[in-house]
C-alpha cells in the first residue's frame, strides 16, 4: 500500500491557521492584543474577526431583546474601533512566519452568515443588505483592484435561521466552507461533532453533502468561532493550508484554489491525490483513477476514509496495516502531555519543562484552549487577561511552557491544556518533566506500553497525564486506491483519529 510522495505535496509547505473567531472587538471576551498573542502562539495565519452587521435581525420581542441589544452594541463598536483595530493587525502581522487577514461577520436569516476577509491590510465594513447583495459589493471592489471573500459558516442551521441557502451561494467569493467549529460539524446530518448551540441542530439540506449534491464546489475549512480572544483554541477547529511559501499572496492563492483542508484540533498532515492531482482540483476524466493518502497523526489512527459522491467508498484501518513492533535503534514518537483536572472553577496556574534527555525534538505542536464563553452574557467581560498560554523549545531536547486550566466544567467538555512533542530518540531514552516543581523521569519504553498520570496533590488537586507513545506505523499511513470516476463525481478523504480529533480534506472534482 506504499506509494511515491505527491509531487505538489513535496513542493509546498504546511500551515495552519484560524479564519474565523471573536474577542472584544465587537461582542466577545479578550482584547485584540491578547487574540493576537494567542494566535501567535500557534499558528501560521489568522484573521480575528468582528461581528459588523445582521441586515434582517429579528424584529424587537421581550423574549430575545437582551440579543437584539448585545448585537447592536458590538456593531457600533468594531464600527467606532476598526481603525484602530487595523493598525493592530499591521503592527503584528510579520512576512514570513505570521500572516493577518482583515476580517468581520455578517449574519443572515435569509442566505447563512458570511465571513469577510480582505487580502490585504486594509478595507472598510460592508453593510450590505443582503448575502447576494454583499456579492455585488465584493464584485465592484474586485474591480477597483480590491481582492476579498466571503465564505459561508456554520453552515449547517437550518435556512432561515442563519443556515446556508445555496441558491444564493456563489463559490467566487466562497472558495471553501466552514465545515467544523464549535458549532459542530457541518459535513452530513449525521456526525462526529452535534450541533448543540441554543441556535439548534443540523439540517440535512444545510449540510456540505447537500450542497456538493447540488453541483456546488468548495473546499472544506475549519475554524473556531471562538468568542475569548483565543485563535485556535485547541479542540474548536482549524485550517491546513498547502501553500508554496508561508507569505500573503502564496496563501491567499491556496484559500482560491481550495488547497486547504479541516481539521478538528489535532494539526494531521493530509495529502490527498486523484491521479496525482491535489485536493481542490477540478479537472476532466473518465475510466480508472488512482488515489494517493499519505497521513501523519497528531496521535494513533483510528480509520481513513474516501468518500464519494456523499458516500463511504473506501476506508483503511489498523487491521490494514502492519502494527507489530520492530527493533530500531531510534523511534519515532509522540510525546503529549496534558494538563487540567482538578477542582471545578478554581484556576490552576502550570510552570512546565518538558524534553527527553537524548535524541532530537522534531516538531513542538501546542493544545492550549481557550475561555468556553460565547455570548456577552456568559462569563468575564473583561478585555484583558485572556493572553495565558506561552511556549518556547529552549534547545533541541526541550520546551517550556506556562498555562492556567480551570478543570472540566462537566463531565463531557475537555477543557485540558497541553503541548505534544514530535521526537526521534533511542528506545533507551527518557521523557524528563519538571511540572510545577514535580521533576518527572520516565523511561520511553513505559510511555510506548499505555499513557501515565500523576497529581499535583491528593484527589481532586490538578492532574496531568502523559498520553501513551505510538508507535511509527501508528500514526503514519500511507495508502493507494483504485475507483473508476465519470464527470460529476467528486472524492474526498476523511481522517480520524482514536483520540477522536478528525481532518476532512477539499474535494477533487471531475467536471
Amino acid at each position: 500500500m506504499m506509494t511515491t510522495q505527491s509531487k505538489f505535496y513535496s513542493d509546498r509547505q504546511l500551515l495552519f491557521g484560524d479564519l474565523h473567531n471573536h474577542c472584544g472587538l465587537s461582542y466577545g471576551h479578550g482584547s485584540l492584543e491578547d487574540a493576537l498573542k494567542n494566535a501567535r502562539e500557534q499558528l501560521d495565519f489568522c484573521s480575528v474577526t468582528g461581528h459588523a452587521h445582521w441586515p434582517d435581525m429579528p424584529e424587537p420581542d421581550e423574549r430575545i431583546q437582551y440579543i437584539v441589544d448585545f448585537h447592536n452594541e458590538g456593531f457600533a463598536k468594531l464600527k467606532h474601533d476598526w481603525p484602530r483595530m487595523m493598525d493592530k493587525l499591521e503592527a503584528f502581522d510579520q512576512e514570513g512566519s505570521f500572516t493577518v487577514f482583515p476580517g468581520f461577520e455578517i449574519h443572515s436569516n435569509a442566505d447563512g452568515d458570511r465571513t469577510i476577509l480582505y487580502k490585504e491590510l486594509s478595507g472598510e465594513i460592508i453593510y450590505a443588505d443582503s448575502i447576494p447583495d454583499l456579492h455585488q459589493r465584493l464584485e465592484v471592489l474586485s474591480k477597483e483592484g480590491v481582492e476579498a471573500l466571503a465564505f459561508a459558516h456554520h453552515i449547517g442551521y437550518r435556512r432561515g435561521t442563519r443556515g446556508i441557502n445555496w441558491s444564493t451561494f456563489d463559490p467566487n467569493w466562497s472558495p471553501f466552507v466552514e465545515i467544523i467549529s464549535m458549532h459542530g460539524c457541518s459535513e452530513s446530518s449525521e456526525n462526529t461533532r452535534p450541533f448543540l448551540h441554543s441556535m439548534g441542530g443540523s439540517d440535512w439540506k444545510s449540510s456540505a453533502q447537500y450542497g456538493l449534491k447540488q453541483a456546488s464546489i468548495f473546499g472544506f475549512s475549519g475554524n473556531t468561532d471562538h468568542h475569548s480572544g483565543h485563535p485556535g483554541s485547541y479542540g474548536h477547529g482549524v485550517t491546513g493550508l498547502w501553500s508554496t511559501g508561508n507569505d500573503r499572496n502564496s496563501i491567499w492563492d491556496a484559500f482560491k484554489n481550495r488547497r486547504i483542508y479541516a481539521l478538528t484540533g489535532d494539526r494531521i498532515r493530509l495529502e490527498f491525490s486523484l491521479n496525482e492531482k491535489p485536493m481542490g482540483s477540478i479537472f476532466e476524466h473518465v475510466g480508472r483513477c488512482s488515489f494517493d493518502v499519505r497521513v501523519r497523526g497528531g496521535g494513533p489512527l483510528d480509520c481513513v476514509d474516501i468518500v464519494k459522491n456523499g458516500r463511504l467508498a473506501y476506508r483503511a484501518s489498523q487491521v490494514d496495516f502492519d502494527n507489530t513492533r520492530k527493533d530500531a535503534d531510534t523511534i519515532h514518537t509522540l510525546i503529549y502531555l496534558e494538563l487540567g483536572w482538578g477542582e471545578r472553577n478554581k484556576p490552576a496556574p502550570w510552570d512546565v519543562e518538558l524534553g527527553i534527555d537524548c535524541g532530537t525534538v522534531m516538531r513542538v505542536e501546542p493544545r492550549f484552549r481557550g475561555r468556553e464563553v460565547v455570548s456577552p452574557v456568559e462569563g468575564e467581560g473583561s478585555e484583558s487577561g485572556f493572553y495565558e498560554s506561552t511556549w518556547k523549545q529552549t534547545d533541541e531536547r526541550a520546551v517550556a511552557f506556562s498555562t492556567v486550566t480551570r478543570s472540566n466544567p462537566n463531565n463531557a467538555t475537555n477543557a485540558s491544556q497541553g503541548i505534544c512533542l514530535e521526537v526521534e530518540m533511542p528506545e533507551r531514552g527518557k521523557i524528563q518533566a519538571n511540572i510545577n516543581g514535580q521533576v518527572v523521569s520516565m523511561p520511553l519504553t513505559r510511555l510506548v506500553e499505555g499513557a501515565c498520570t500523576g497529581h499535583l496533590g491528593g484527589i481532586d488537586s490538578p492532574a496531568f497525564r502523559f498520553h501513551r507513545a505510538p508507535l511509527p506505523n501508528e500514526f503514519n499511513w500511507n495508502l493507494k486506491w483504485e475507483d473508476f470516476c465519470k464527470p460529476g463525481d467528486y472524492y474526498y478523504a476523511r481522517i480520524r483519529q482514536l483520540n477522536d480529533q478528525w481532518a476532512w480534506s477539499s474535494p477533487i472534482f471531475l467536471r
